[in-house]
């Protein structure tokens, strides 16, 4: 959840971690803070608050250094707050640290030092951790990188820490594990982060950080090493991002930016793959694996949030065109329920972080059963990508508002071709019927632009609706996770409640919500539920609910029965909802602007949830 930045090398450390800390920031920004290290004088600052907050307080002070570390937060042990902010100092005053994760044994650990007289100045793990590391070193008379191997063979949970110390002054000590850490390789330099989007404008060159793995970083030098202290040789990897893609490129928002960028991400998803003259899907993660899938008595969608929807989306598609049973879970569920996996099981992983931390622990159980683990990531190198036995990135690049846009149309374009490509290979649909898809899918990008040049007219809806308490999503079929998502969407964005059901769910339940100060929102788009969906608008229509529709071009009934109305362009109801899904986050982020939000980052949440 949290961002970490550490920098050592021959420039100044502080410009280096204030700018990643800002690219960071879509991690959490409960608060931020820095050590820097110069001539064996450890400072510290941090603040409450946003990175600005903490870059005004530090304006006129010293803060030459050639090392550092640091931090923005998303709260887990302790209130928002100065003290709780990273980095902490060890009781001695010796030791900065820094940490993405959550200790779960802290309590019994801060007891046995309560114990031996330490006293703690936060709430945090964290502290807890650093000051354990701190003691150990103290009675053991070792080195720190053999207190932080001591230490994180006792501790359970997740972590990615970095660590400085005074009589060290070049050297930064680096683990993980279930957190994610990157280090950029530059010369004389080397670069740390939670993820590379700090890291591009310095160097391509990185090292991803395994599990339970710790690295020793100076200038012109990495070590890595198990928690056995061997050694082990740093698999460097190309990045394939540029550093355009983490900037705003003239957009007041990431969020709108990355709406706006959706017919391009959606494009360079199926470039390469996707060839509807040619007929066919060149998909090497399915190619390779198709026996072992075409074996699989069922398919197990696991994720969480908006990638969830995703698996929704893709539980109807399968289904429908590849006759396989496939079953949605959340992750934070499956972890803990004991599902019942059987070897050759398909585990389709969905996750734009590819670390999502419930994801994680879900595939290493069901790979331990036997199951065949399918990755649908949108970040190259994450811990998801590397657990799978297969799959296939989304190429929507950096995402750096906090409600997922794009990656959630590449998530669902990558699911259509898996599902094309299986049912072609299964022989589950006519060569009649693949080509038409194909040709739809490949439209897609095209479409979308057709949507976002009339995004203005929902920047009206918006305005009109914005003081609204709560609303009412409402779908049918392909489209019932598209009102969940839309839902999902305004709450993230705006604050107001809001509720996603089936549209024929509307009656066992939901109906006593409405009266005339009720938005509802139908996805409304031409499909074999159109006739349906429309007898729930009249039921709305009758209760005096106020009607918003995303309906198709050239629908006559539909705007006779909405208060308010957007036209997608046409498409075949299993690839519609790539499309009707971009109306809803141009609603939810108009909405969100009207009523004066932070639409990039939303109060209470993080990116990336790396921890429970």
């Amino acid at each position: 959840m949290c961002g970490i930045v550490g920098y050592t090398g021959h420039r100044q450390a502080y410009p280096v971690i204030l700018k990643g800390l800002k690219r960071l920031e879509y991690r959490g920004y409960d608060s931020s803070g820095v050590a820097l290290l110069h001539n064996q004088n450890l400072q510290v600052h941090k603040k409450k608050g946003k990175v600005a907050d903490l870059e005004e307080t530090l304006i006129g002070k010293n803060l030459e250094a050639q090392i550092g570390i640091g931090h923005t937060r998303w709260a887990t042990h302790g209130e928002p707050s100065d003290r709780n902010a990273h980095p902490h100092l060890s009781s001695g005053g010796e030791i900065a640290m820094i940490h993405n994760g959550i200790i779960e044994n802290y309590a019994l650990i801060k007891q046995e030092l309560v114990n031996k007289g330490y006293s703690f100045t936060s709430d945090t793990d964290t502290e807890v951790l650093l000051n354990f590391i701190e003691d150990i070193k103290k009675n053991n008379e070792c080195s720190l990188e053999d207190a932080v191997r001591i230490a994180l063979k006792r501790v359970t949970g997740a972590y990615c820490i970095l660590l400085i110390e005074q009589s060290n002054p070049d050297t930064i000590i680096a683990a993980r594990k279930g957190s994610p850490l990157v280090i950029g390789i530059g010369k004389g330099e080397h670069f740390l982060a939670s993820d590379a989007s700090p890291i591009i404008e310095y160097t391509k060159e990185v090292v991803y950080v395994n599990d339970y793995e710790l690295a020793i970083v100076k200038p012109d030098e990495l070590i890595l090493k198990n928690l056995g202290n061997e050694k082990i040789t740093p698999f460097i990897t190309k990045l394939d991002m540029e550093l355009a893609a983490i900037e705003k490129g003239g957009y007041e928002h990431f969020m709108l930016k990355e709406i706006f960028e959706q017919p391009n991400t959606i494009f360079d998803c199926l470039r390469g793959r996707l060839d509807a003259k040619e007929g066919m899907i060149r998909m090497s993660g399915v190619d390779l694996n198709i026996e072992a899938i075409n074996k699989a008595n069922r398919i197990m969608i696991v994720a969480c949030g908006t990638s969830w929807h995703a698996g929704l989306v893709a539980e109807y598609i399968i289904e429908e065109l590849c006759r396989i049973p496939v079953e949605v879970e959340y992750a934070s569920e499956f972890r803990y329920r004991n599902p019942i996996i059987h070897p050759g099981d398909i585990i389709i992983a969905i996750s734009q972080s590819g670390e999502t931390a419930d994801t994680l622990v879900a595939l290493e159980k069901a790979k331990e059963k036997g199951a065949f683990i399918f990755g649908v990531v949108n970040a190259v190198g994450s811990s998801i990508a590397r657990i799978s036995n297969a799959g296939a990135y989304t190429h929507a690049g950096p995402e750096i508002g906090v409600a997922s846009t794009k990656a959630f149309t590449g998530q669902l374009a990558v699911l259509m071709m898996v599902a094309l490509n299986i049912a072609i290979n299964k022989g589950t649909i006519t060569q009649e019927r693949y080509k038409e898809l194909l040709v739809e899918l490949e439209a897609v990008p095209e479409k979308a632009q057709a949507i976002l040049k009339n995004a203005n007219e929902l920047k009206v809806i918006a305005e009109k609706y914005k003081d609204a308490h709560d609303f009412l999503f409402l779908g049918r079929g392909y489209n019932f996770p598209i009102a969940l998502e839309g839902a999902l969407k305004l709450k993230e964005i705006s604050y107001i409640h809001a509720e996603g059901y089936p549209a024929a769910e509307m009656k066992h339940g939901p109906i006593a919500l409405v009266d005339e100060n009720l938005p509802v929102v139908f996805i409304a788009t031409q499909d074999v539920y159109h006739e349906k969906i429309v007898s729930n608008m009249q039921e709305i229509k009758a209760r005096k609910g106020k009607i918003i529709s995303i309906i198709t071009e050239g629908d006559k009934t539909s705007p006779t029965l909405s208060d308010d109305c957007f036209s997608i362009p046409p498409a075949d109801e299993i690839i519609a909802p790539i499309l009707s899904v971009i109306p809803l986050q141009l609603l939810s982020y108009y909405v969100g602007i009207a009523k004066g939000t932070d639409v990039d980052k939303p109060r209470n949440l993080a990116k990336s949830v790396t921890v429970e």
